[in-house]
């Protein structure tokens, strides 16, 4: 590609990929291998030894996976990237570089309901701790960082509320404290949103999501903005200190501002192996391609579908960002002008049973445990995704009894309202 400062949609399509050398294929190749050929011993102890860049073991990376991580980088701003076996394997890598067995974290409480089971529970298990703080009030992160906290974690558009979180103010707050800000950007994808531009340090997708785009794809990725200083304040050693399986190689000076993704990738992925298949990184880069159109088309679909559930007299409230009248239109307006999104919440006046019966009632929609589809989809959190939590937690993420969440696709608005219309008729 040798276009000057291409645009988005023009690195959703090139960045990262040339005609393959051997072939002339114009489309990255499915690279299904497990292992790569050494040129000569020297060149493989250079490999092991993080003296020189290539392909050793597709556990640790893959021709296909590097396209893939290369054009995600791009679009995301940032310096580079790790792609992962699912969304989960990303944000365990992350901690995994950055915390130590008694090491605290502090996570804004509205987040996907599968990462708080994460975060508070599975995290346990290797000693770590995470503190929930409201995303809407920069000063309770402040309050609970004491000098075992490693970082900051939010949801740039958060799930499923789809409300806008200020990422500047809690990066002002994060760095204050010498912390690396870490956004999920699942929901906004760069498209919408671009944490790094706004103080973020480390941000995170699930590509299973919108990246990717059609739901037939697992993945994760994690983005490394290349800003934070891992050497300052001595927090965090599989950085700034020699590491012994690799001759001790001290990452950060070693390899700079590109250093985080690749201790992720050394020292997480090489040993904990969560990798992502070439096949699954192909289908996730050939949805890349398309973003920029489908995240326009959700979010023009996501807006109409909302001003029309806010008029319905079945229909307790709409949260959705891009309403006028709603309390994070401004932030959305800063954050993310060309639009709120595909997935928001709404409330049934008749609760959660009402909520159960409505997504049953669906006929186009999907009634499943997903977000980022060309298709809409639809779930009740509280009898699914957010079943594990208690009433008053499910309610503190945005979840509560009566809450339905959509992922508003790509199909023709007026299908979408029509079928919404005769489901709500029924209750």
């Amino acid at each position: 590609m040798k276009t000057d400062n291409p645009g988005f949609a023009t690195l959703a399509v090139h960045a990262g990929a040339q005609p393959d050398p051997t072939t002339g294929a114009r489309a990255t190749p499915i690279y299904q291998t497990t292992s790569f050929v050494f040129n000569d011993a020297d060149h493989a102890a250079a490999l092991f030894g993080l003296q020189q860049f290539g392909n050793i073991y597709t556990r640790i990376m893959n021709p296909t996976q590097a396209v893939l991580e290369e054009r995600v980088a791009a679009l995301e701003g940032g310096t580079a990237a790790l792609a992962v076996a699912s969304g989960h394997s990303a944000q365990m890598l992350i901690f995994h570089t950055i915390m130590k067995p008694g090491d605290n974290f502090i996570a804004a409480r509205k987040l996907y309901g599968g990462s708080i089971n994460q975060f508070g529970h599975a995290f346990k298990n290797f000693g770590w701790e995470v503190r929930w703080a409201d995303p809407a009030d920069p000063a309770n992160f402040e309050s609970q960082i004491d000098d075992r906290t490693q970082g900051i974690f939010i949801e740039s558009l958060a799930n499923p509320g789809g409300t806008f979180v200020d990422i500047a103010a809690i990066a002002e707050v994060a760095h204050r404290h010498g912390l690396p800000l870490i956004v999920d950007n699942t929901m906004a994808s760069p498209y919408l949103v671009r944490p790094l531009e706004h103080g973020a340090d480390i941000v995170v997708h699930s590509l299973t999501k919108f990246l990717g785009g059609h739901g037939n794809s697992m993945g994760g990725i994690i983005v490394d903005g290349g800003t934070f200083d891992w050497s300052a304040s001595g927090q965090y050693p599989m950085l700034s200190e020699p590491r012994p399986e690799y001759a001790g190689v001290v990452l950060h000076q070693t390899f700079g501002n590109i250093a985080f993704a690749i201790a992720c990738r050394v020292l997480g992925l090489r040993d904990l192996g969560p990798s992502i298949s070439p096949f699954n990184a192909f289908m996730i880069l050939t949805g890349i391609e398309t973003l920029p159109l489908r995240m326009q088309r959700h979010c023009d679909n996501a807006l109409a579908v909302a001003k029309w559930l806010k008029g319905h007299d079945k229909v307790a409230w709409v949260n959705y960002a891009g309403l006028d009248e709603d309390p994070n239109n401004a932030l959305q307006k800063r954050y993310s002008p060309k639009g709120a999104g595909a997935v928001f919440t709404f409330g049934l006046k008749s609760g959660y049973d009402a909520g159960k019966a409505f997504v049953e009632g669906l006929q186009m929609f999907s009634h499943l445990a997903n977000i980022g589809d060309t298709r809409s989809l639809v779930i009740h959190p509280a009898s699914t995704t957010h079943r594990q939590l208690s009433e008053e937690q499910q309610v503190a993420a945005g979840a509560g009894p009566d809450v339905v969440r959509l992922s508003i696709g790509i199909e023709d608005q007026s299908d979408i309202i029509a079928d919404l219309e005769q489901s709500l008729a029924k209750i």
